[in-house]
């Protein structure tokens, strides 16, 4: 059984209060922690299309630069249903048809980040994050839904 929109505000709440908690740890790894200096943010939506999201750190101008790239890698997310990166590699592998080719070239992020998420209920979010790796933007994620009990 999916969530209803007061249950999704409070699984969201939940997850952007746990990836506050869980960022600490990851910033203790150098090469990640030099990247944005801990400016970061997730980018959530909902099947219906509700977007959630938050901008952690100090420096607004890097949280505003990281908080669209989370956009354009949960909007991808919603629209193909799959892993930024994924989707590119075979797209340009032409191994996805062309009904399903709906993002063109200039718009596609190229880069690990966005995924989309079936939480134990059904209910699917497309998240990005950005900040730090790309893979580790992906863990961040799963490590925090994982801590919640969701997964």
């Amino acid at each position: 059984m999916n969530m209803n929109n007061l249950e999704i505000k409070s699984c969201v709440n939940e997850l952007i209060a746990e990836i506050e908690k869980i960022l600490p740890i990851y910033m203790q790894n150098p090469i990640d922690s030099k990247m944005n200096d801990g400016n970061v943010s997730i980018c959530i939506i909902d099947e219906n299309g509700n977007v959630y999201g938050k901008m952690y750190g100090e420096r607004k101008i890097t949280q505003r630069w990281t908080y669209k790239i989370a956009w354009i890698k949960a909007s991808q997310v919603w629209i193909t249903g799959m892993k930024t990166g994924e989707y590119e590699k075979m797209l340009f592998n032409d191994e996805i048809a062309e009904e399903l080719q709906v993002i063109e070239a200039p718009d596609l992020l190229g880069w690990p980040g966005g995924q989309p998420v079936k939480l134990k209920n059904g209910t699917v979010l497309s998240i990005g994050f950005s900040g730090f790796r790309g893979e580790k933007d992906l863990e961040i994620v799963i490590t925090a839904l994982t801590n919640l009990n969701y997964l």
